[in-house]
This record gives C-alpha cells, sequence and structure tokens, in this order.
C-alpha cells in the first residue's frame, strides 16, 4: 500500500519512516512524502494511474491547509481514502472534514499503533 503523508513540518518523514520501519522492510507499504498541499496536488494530479492509496495530510499548513487539500482531492479522485491529522482538534475542524469526506481524522501526537490498525483495515 503506498501512503503519501503531507506535512510542511519535514521531521514528520523521518518519525514515519521510524514508526513504520518494520511495514517499510517487509514491503507491506511505501511511503512517499509532500512538504505542502500544493506539491502533493501536484504529483496526485501528474501521477493519477499511480498506486497511492492513501494520503495522510495535517490541517495547519502554509498556502493551502489540509482541509482544502482533503475537498480538492474528494472532488478530482473521490475513491482516494484521507485521513487527516491536527495537533490543534476542535469540533468546527472535524465537522468540515466529515463533511468533505475524510475517511478518518486524528489528534497529534499520532498513535502509530492505531494509525496503523486503521490502514490494515482499508
Amino acid at each position: 500500500m503506498e501512503i503519501m503523508v503531507v506535512d510542511d513540518e519535514q521531521d514528520v518523514e523521518l518519525l514515519f519512516k521510524q514508526k513504520f520501519r518494520r511495514e517499510l522492510k517487509k514491503g507491506k507499504v511505501k511511503l512517499s512524502f509532500s512538504f505542502s498541499a500544493e506539491e502533493a496536488l501536484e504529483y496526485i494530479q501528474g501521477h493519477k494511474n499511480e498506486n497511492i492509496s492513501l494520503i495522510i495530510a495535517d490541517i495547519n499548513m502554509p498556502g493551502i491547509n489540509g482541509l482544502e487539500l482533503l475537498k480538492i482531492i474528494k472532488e478530482q479522485f473521490a475513491n482516494l481514502k484521507v485521513f487527516i491529522i491536527t495537533a490543534y482538534g476542535d469540533e468546527y475542524s472535524y465537522q468540515i472534514a466529515m463533511e468533505y469526506g475524510a475517511d478518518d481524522y486524528m489528534n497529534k501526537p499520532i498513535e502509530f499503533e492505531k494509525l496503523k490498525e486503521k490502514i490494515l483495515e482499508l
């Protein structure tokens, strides 16, 4: 399963690679990273036939935020799964994420064991 993580904090790449070390080694997941929503959209739109199964996007990013990214992805690629993550979980953001079609919504710090379970359910 190919997963794209979209977060403007670049240390997230090291964290995900560390937490998914076993799954990466066994070939169960492949991770790619975009450090802005714009970069992620450009990649997704240019690689429509690629095998990305899941986008994990942070809400708070400069430029296009994670909720706007979610809305665009669901309009253009309805079957692509999107998990929203945020350090500032609030009811309004949750409601908007659900309205826009988020497949899951998680607060930071990410509980990676729960995340892995949710990914395996896809």
